[in-house]
């Protein structure tokens, strides 16, 4: 199976042969190229009298296997060039960037493998025509919906009184399908995620203090967490459908706009429940993630590389993480789940069959 690979040095990505590289800037700390692999790098010391006399030191390659690689998760300053982004091309592997805090700014999204100009023009006509673009909308609700009541039920039963708010959720729930437009229902999910974020005081055992939920920017330890791990549902989602036919622009509850692949904002609705946010509840319960991985600047607040690394961990050991699928009769891992629901919604889209969101069974 294909992994991610997370790059927290500054240092250069290049393209030798038909291998990658990462060569650590002459001022690298450690680096972290790898899911569990952490490389030591050792530095021989320069005395004042020769310095002069001999050349800058020079780090030595970590080469990352072409063949194991799904995506490039990049925290660290890089310099690469046209040629290794060529070859990223041709090899169909995604590039993902984040900047000093930690955030998500851009991907290197090569030209789609696998193009079908029919699906293409379905996926517009659903979106255009307003009734079915709602029906599809009303779906990824639902299935975010069930997944957070789903969250709410397990805590529940783990010596914590959350009934009010699944009482809330399941309110939610009962009122999608009578909605009228996407805005209507955008209006539900917001207050569903109000009410859910509510509960987080009580689902998580030290004090938290949630009130309500700040992005741009994120002032506080948990809406960093909330941050940092939405971003990489959403760029998991952004690699899963470049490994099918849908078009990452086209969208049903996100208005499709630029400078973002929007279809990944709408499954992504699904998943962060499973994939983010019980990430979170374990982190701050078993004390993984302490108020010393973050950092505060003004009223922004972000991990610090130490607290991205605990989370990185812990989200790739989530994408691992098998179970046996109810229809398929086998085992699949979490990150499948995401590429099995693109191919449902494009049966759905096709018009063969009707699509039924993921929610959680276990």
């Amino acid at each position: 199976m294909k992994r991610n690979y997370y790059i927290f040095s500054s240092g250069k990505l290049i393209r030798k042969d038909n291998t990658l590289y990462f060569e650590p800037g002459e001022s690298s700390e450690p680096e972290e190229v790898s899911d569990t692999e952490e490389i030591e790098v050792e530095d021989e010391s320069v005395t004042e009298n020769d310095a002069e006399e001999r050349e800058p030191t020079r780090l030595p390659r970590k080469p990352i296997p072409v063949e194991d690689i799904d995506s490039i998760y990049c925290y660290g300053e890089l310099k690469f060039n046209t040629k290794f982004l060529n070859f990223l091309a041709r090899k169909e592997i995604i590039l993902h960037l984040f900047n000093y805090y930690g955030y998500y700014t851009s991907s290197f999204y090569p030209r789609e493998p696998y193009l079908s100009g029919k699906l293409l023009v379905e996926q517009v006509k659903r979106n255009l025509d307003k009734e079915a673009r709602l029906e599809i909308a009303k779906r990824f609700i639902i299935g975010a919906a069930e997944n957070i009541k789903k969250n709410l039920q397990y805590y529940n039963g783990r010596d914590k009184d959350l009934s009010y708010f699944i009482d809330k959720a399941e309110e939610a729930i009962r009122k999608i399908p009578g909605c009228g437009d996407v805005q209507e229902l955008m209006g539900i999910e917001g207050n569903l995620r109000s009410d859910y974020y509510m509960a987080w005081n009580l689902i998580v055992n030290p004090e938290i203090n949630f009130t309500k939920r700040e992005k741009r920017p994120p002032s506080n330890p948990v809406n960093a967490l909330i941050s940092f791990g939405n971003s990489l549902v959403y760029t998991v989602v952004l690699s899963e459908i470049y490994r099918t036919q849908l078009n990452p622009l086209i969208s049903y509850l996100h208005e499709p706009g630029e400078r973002r692949f929007s279809l990944a904002l709408d499954i992504a609705e699904v998943f962060k429940p499973l994939l983010a946010d019980r990430i979170i509840f374990s982190l701050l319960n078993k004390n993984q993630i302490q108020e010393k991985h973050f950092s505060k600047e003004l009223n922004k607040c972000y991990l610090t590389e130490d607290g991205r690394k605990i989370f990185l961990k812990e989200f790739d050991e989530k994408l691992k993480t098998t179970i046996k699928h109810r229809q398929l009769k086998r085992n699949v891992s979490y990150r499948h789940l995401i590429r099995l629901e693109c191919y449902k919604l494009i049966k759905h889209i096709l018009g063969e069959k009707e699509y039924k969101p993921f929610t959680i069974w276990w």
